[in-house]
């Protein structure tokens, strides 16, 4: 039986896909999964100016490990590129037709890395405050692009080690397989994650795939405000716990939400249990 996996992704998408175009995925999955290994940067130009952004494009050729996945001609166009293809980098013109380098900025809730690209160095300073990381001015040494991309190059690893050691919260999304069925899961559905041999099972709506971690390496990336271990076979999405009971010597028995699945809360966990939903 083909075995299923789980690979974390920042609603909710079900794929039904051939195995053959499945591999190539969840290698994609994977990719974005761990991007402390990760070696080429994504990295979007926007810019109003179309000859600016052909010769930028030309000189990041001849840099290893930079991929240009879009470019755009106004912040409206750069605001739609970043939603949907989430670049690593962006070269950002400051001033622009409607929306301006700046105002973009303001309207993007989280920011990839930015690098000002200008023919005016008054903006400078104003650049700075907007956390960008360098200021070129135009028309663009290759040198000093060289310099502003190795040190993007070591904040990108810098922000994915940070990415890799925080928990999975509940608008992460994730990846799950289950022979050939795939699916795009937001954690805060996932009501129920228990033991299956060498296995875990996902509950979440009225899918119960198997995937092939264990229930402890999977405790270790949760958040802990969102998911609770009931016992050694299970862990609860508290946000989907129905009703409570009291059980036998001390434990309690839980009903969860939209499956009905009855969770005894071990005696050994009873304690952390009522001192996590207490005042």
């Amino acid at each position: 039986m083909d075995k299923a996996f789980l690979a974390s992704q920042n609603g909710q998408l079900l794929i039904r896909c051939p195995l053959a175009r499945l591999k190539t995925a969840s290698r994609r999955i994977e990719q974005i999964s761990q991007l402390s290994n990760k070696t080429n940067m994504q990295v979007a130009i926007i810019e109003d100016s179309r000859l600016a952004r052909t010769e930028l494009k030309n000189l990041l050729k001849d840099i290893p490990d930079m991929e240009v996945i879009g470019e755009a001609s106004n912040g409206q166009e750069g605001l739609e590129l970043i939603g949907e293809q989430r670049p690593d980098l962006i070269f950002l013109d400051i001033q622009m037709p409607g929306m301006d380098g700046f105002q973009m900025l303001e309207a993007l809730e989280e920011a990839p890395i930015v690098i000002f690209t200008t023919a005016y160095d008054e903006y400078a300073i104003k650049s700075f405050e907007f956390n960008a990381l360098d200021y070129l001015l135009k028309p663009v040494h290759p040198d000093r692009l060289a310099k502003a991309v190795h040190k993007a190059k070591e904040k990108f690893v810098e922000l994915a080690e940070k990415k890799k050691d925080q928990p999975l919260g509940k608008q992460s999304q994730v990846f799950v397989k289950d022979g050939e069925q795939c699916w795009m899961v937001k954690l805060a559905e996932v009501r129920l994650m228990e033991v299956n041999g060498n296995y875990t099972r996902i509950h979440f709506q009225d899918n119960k795939p198997l995937i092939y971690r264990s229930l402890n390496y999977l405790e270790t990336r949760l958040d802990e405000q969102l998911f609770f271990r009931a016992n050694r076979q299970q862990i609860i999405n508290l946000e989907y716990i129905d009703k409570i009971d009291p059980w036998f010597n001390g434990k309690f028995k839980l009903s969860l939400k939209h499956g009905g699945e009855e969770i005894e809360i071990s005696r050994r966990q009873a304690s952390k249990f009522k001192e996590r939903l207490s005042f």
